[in-house]
């Protein structure tokens, strides 16, 4: 199989063509395959894996077996042995690789394990991916055989006594097929992308750029900005597409990208084609693989096996911790434009593991998703319900009308005199009213959210608006030491993070903008 002048080696073809069933079928062949493989590790075997394949059902069965995990619980009671280099805990062998991740809140690294298997069932599909464009309509095929600039962690992992560590996208980059490798296509290459200091790194690939075409970007939306905000000034451009015109595709995931597609498109010379993904460090989850898709396909069939827990009262507190025992259905049984959380097995060595993320099935004959945000960044102070999905649409919808860019925001909920109020962190280089803002914001959530609109005549006092520059943001990711990479600013602040937030607001933003 080729694709334009890309050959495929025949292992990779192979996986490409599986065949199809109904979702159910699918997954639980999945799910079978997943537990063949591990019913001999420490975990299959305490878990009764072999229970669970015998069984007419063997979906239900092994929800009744198996607990839910988050990852605190999994980490103390399985993963920290794998760390230690204890073979067969969760899956097959001795981990030799784990994603450092520490989401948008959390202070300390996580260490979530990535297996062989996982690097080449992510590699399968971003495969898919990459033929799905083909499909697309109005697009340079051409693009699909230039550079491809993957600005991630670095590839200059940490060693520890039996594993290396590092961002998922320094893993996967270290790890990328030969057949891709030996096309030339990668960029900025391996010497680059082993450079840990962000800001060095950057300045290389500025002075690269001149030496690559490139067709296709991929990374977090904040830092390519960032990237291409210098060569441009560097080079003295009107738009990146003076300086590479071949640049179609814009592959980006962890975060909306909306509220910074007005910057980005200002850096730009002619329209490109976003396409968004859902690569989480526990694996490829989903991706866009259709033209003007609402949602991103799930990878049905590719090793993870999904679950799905409403994310309603009776499955999480006010904090968004999951309860014991939660409800959990299977693809098949979930109903479109509801939010669930959502869980997966993985042959990583992940069991019903809670990711920390909330969906909605937008297309159910697809198995298309959206991200609407995580389970512990909402706002519900008082039963408004504000999901990161609200907030984003609600900037969105601001940022149209006033005809300005908006590339981060981040809400806090807090103490009002005997009631609570929300404050919100806006940043925006254009000139602008805070007080318009402030009342926008409100007006479209209280359209966007009807228990929003509620809580504001009783309980939810009042909303304001702080006005920074984008630069503030970057340096409070640079001072927390979370720069470039897959690193993103929460968009809810609460708890150590807010208090570390507002005090670094005090000691290095005047009172005003």
């Amino acid at each position: 199989m080729a694709i334009f002048d890309i050959k495929l080696p025949a292992s990779i073809v192979k996986a490409l063509n599986l065949p199809q069933g109904d979702v159910r079928k699918q997954q639980l062949n999945v799910l079978k395959k997943l537990l063949r493989k591990a019913r001999f590790t420490q975990f299959g075997q305490l878990y009764k894996f072999d229970e669970a394949l015998l069984s007419r059902h063997p979906g239900k069965k092994f929800q009744q077996l198996v607990p839910t995990f988050n990852y605190n619980k999994i980490y103390n009671e399985w993963w920290y042995k794998a760390l230690e280099g204890s073979p067969d805990v969760c899956w097959p062998g001795i981990i030799k690789y784990f994603a450092l991740s520490s989401g948008t809140s959390e202070a300390a690294s996580k260490y979530i394990p990535v297996t062989k298997d996982l690097i080449r069932s992510n590699t399968i599909t971003s495969t898919k991916q990459l033929i799905s464009l083909t499909r697309y309509e109005d697009v340079p095929k051409s693009a699909i055989g230039k550079g491809w600039l993957m600005l991630g962690g670095s590839t200059q992992l940490q060693k520890g006594p039996t594993y290396f560590a590092g961002d998922l996208s320094g893993i996967q980059q270290r790890n990328i097929p030969f057949w891709f490798m030996g096309l030339g296509l990668y960029k900025p290459g391996k010497k680059i992308a082993k450079e840990k200091d962000w800001s060095k790194k950057l300045d290389e690939v500025v002075e690269k750029a001149p030496h690559w075409d490139i067709g296709f970007i991929v990374g977090v939306p904040a830092w390519l900005q960032l990237c291409i905000e210098k060569i441009i000034e560097r080079y003295k451009l009107k738009n990146i597409h003076e300086l590479w015109p071949n640049l179609s595709f814009y592959v980006h995931g962890g975060v909306a990208m909306e509220p910074y597609k007005r910057g980005f498109e200002k850096l730009l010379g002619k329209p490109i084609t976003y396409i968004e993904t859902y690569l989480a460090s526990e694996g490829f989850l989903a991706y866009q693989n259709r033209q003007g898709a609402k949602g991103m396909h799930l990878s049905l069939n590719n090793n993870i096996f999904f679950e799905f827990v409403p994310f309603d009262d009776k499955n999480f507190d006010a904090d968004g911790n999951m309860a014991e025992k939660p409800q959990a259905l299977m693809l098949h049984e979930i109903e479109e434009n509801k939010e669930y959380a959502i869980l997966i097995s993985t042959n990583a060595g992940a069991w019903r593991y809670a990711i920390g993320d909330t969906v909605k099935l937008v297309d159910k004959e697809r198995s298309e998703i959206i991200i609407t945000g995580r389970t512990k960044h909402f706002l519900s102070l008082v039963g408004e319900h504000l999901s990161v999905d609200n907030m984003t649409k609600a900037i969105e919808m601001v940022s149209d009308e006033l005809h300005i860019s908006i590339p981060e925001f981040a809400v806090a909920g807090v103490p009002y005199g005997t009631f609570f109020a929300h404050e919100w962190y806006i940043a925006t280089d254009d000139d602008t009213d805070e007080m318009k803002i402030t009342n926008l914001i409100d007006e479209k959530l209280k359209e966007l959210n009807d228990d929003y609109a509620v809580e504001r005549k009783h309980a939810l006092k009042n909303i304001s608006v702080k006005i920074l520059t984008q630069d503030v943001f970057y340096q409070f990711l640079k001072a927390k030491g979370k720069v470039g990479g897959q690193h993103k600013f929460p968009r809810v602040l609460k708890g150590n993070m807010l208090q570390d937030w507002k005090l670094f607001l005090e000691e290095n933003v005047p009172a005003s903008k």
